[in-house]
């Protein structure tokens, strides 16, 4: 006997869309089809859309964040909200802090999210030293241990890789089947940039776009995807914002190069404009790269459309506004260099995508679910998850697309105290998610106890 029976439910599947009935038993998929077999219990999904959960590959949750400020979002706030977006796993980000090694890192956060979780979460590593002991002991066993991706940044003090830093990296990438992620900016041009804007004076927090303009995205983006052809190693490219990078990542796969992309609701909703609203209110929409214009929009859509983006995330890296630890620190209101960076979006990710690409015929069911889901389990070696097909998770979740809300910060579960997309109206929402089988989101509100688990995965190189 099977435990559930989703009933009546248009799934979309890897091999198309169809009207049948999914079984689930002990935490997976056990039946697709019409026939009715018993169950202890039957769900009718009849008028709703049955997706793989969804997995955003790209949220910041309790990561350091500079001397006194403070991420909006713990393990147990940043999950909530997950899953009454929708999402059944998150791969957040492990920073180490201050001299922590890499292990050291992975076990504090470990002691974070174990216990805390509604959904299930895989740690990427970040890359910030490149001395002998993290390139040639840490990082090696902890790929072996299952954390098979790692991201290399290209700004931000303290965190910046030098070319040859990066190439260093890469060559352990090789060496052991890992996936390198890379945050490309050109930090040397934004240090012009901003040393430029001080001198004259310009502090408002719109500079922090003008101070990262997109040929400081689309260099280091051309530098990164060079870098990885001379290491002859696979990489992402993270929170792709403009069409001048996305061409870079064509050319370089003209040539051969190995390289994948990902964006995120910021750079086809939201514009630098927003960073240039009255008063202080633009800090809420301050995140890197920066939102662009709307000519980049319609460049970030034909790149969604066309395939050229295999992964859509959210880049939730949240603060609170009215907070002296968050957006409000200390010297924030007089120069956008002091304003933490990062907007929230686990909770709104699938919402404004299903909207604004699927119900505005952008884009296909499946290619929604590809690159909302399925393509993030390829890539970072989730072997159990991301589609809906027997032997896989029962990670699915239950679709409304005739259901029209207004995305309001008071009806959201995350930590910050403010949405970048108040006000903004979708229709379609997820109304009931299944981790594993369980039910963890019923009409948009989280339920049950923690059940999320972290997840080792495999060498992406098997996937890719």
């Amino acid at each position: 006997m099977l435990d559930t029976l989703i009933a009546g439910a248009r799934v979309v599947t890897p091999a198309g869309t169809t009207a049948c009935n999914i079984g689930l038993r002990s935490g997976r998929i056990a039946f697709l089809g019409e026939d009715v077999p018993a169950a202890a219990e039957i769900i009718d999904a009849a008028g709703l859309i049955a997706m793989p959960g969804g997995i955003d590959s790209h949220v910041h949750i309790s990561q350091p964040s500079g001397p006194g400020i403070e991420m909006a979002d713990d393990f147990a706030s940043a999950t909530r909200a997950a899953v009454a977006g929708g999402n059944t796993t998150v791969l957040p980000f492990c920073l180490p802090e201050g001299d922590q090694t890499l292990r050291e890192a992975v076990a504090a956060y470990h002691a974070k999210a174990d216990g805390n979780c509604m959904c299930d979460v895989s740690f990427h590593l970040i890359v910030k030293d490149t001395d002998p002991v993290t390139l040639g002991q840490d990082l090696p066993a902890l790929i072996a241990a299952g954390h098979t991706s790692f991201k290399v940044f290209m700004t931000y003090e303290g965190l910046a890789l030098t070319d040859r830093e990066i190439l260093d990296v890469m060559s352990v990438a090789k060496e052991q089947g890992a996936l390198v992620m890379v945050h490309a900016e050109n930090e040397d041009a934004i240090e012009f940039l901003r040393d430029r804007a001080a001198r004259e004076g310009e502090g408002a927090p719109v500079w922090h776009a003008r101070t990262r303009p997109v040929p400081v995205e689309r260099e280091a983006t051309h530098r990164a995807i060079t870098l990885a052809e001379i290491a002859d190693v696979p990489l992402t490219i993270v929170h792709v914002s403009n069409g001048e990078s996305l061409e870079e990542i064509r050319r370089g796969r003209a040539r051969g190069a190995k390289v994948f992309a990902e964006t995120c609701p910021q750079y086809i909703t939201l514009t630098a404009e927003d960073l240039d609203r009255a008063g202080f209110e633009g800090a809420k929409y301050v995140c890197s790269p920066p939102p662009r214009d709307r000519g980049n929009w319609a460049d970030i859509w034909a790149g969604i459309e066309q395939g050229t983006f295999e992964l859509f995330s959210s880049d939730h890296c949240p603060f609170r506004f009215a907070d002296t630890a968050g957006k409000d620190a200390p010297g924030a209101r007089a120069s956008f260099r002091n304003i933490p960076n990062g907007i929230p979006g686990v909770e709104t990710r699938l919402p404004i995508l299903f909207s604004e690409g699927v119900i505005k015929g952008r884009i296909s069911l499946e290619r929604f679910a590809a690159i909302t889901s399925s393509n993030h389990a390829r890539l970072y070696g989730l072997a159990t998850k991301g589609a809906i097909m027997v032997g896989k998770d029962a990670d699915i979740t239950l679709w409304d697309p005739s259901l029209t809300r207004t995305i309001r910060q008071a009806d959201l579960h995350h930590g910050s105290d403010y949405t970048p997309w108040e006000g903004f109206e979708v229709t379609g929402w997820p109304v009931r998610t299944f981790l594993r089988g369980q039910t963890v989101m019923l009409g948009g509100d989280p339920v049950g106890a923690p059940l999320g688990r972290h997840l080792e995965r495999t060498s992406p190189e098997t996937l890719l």
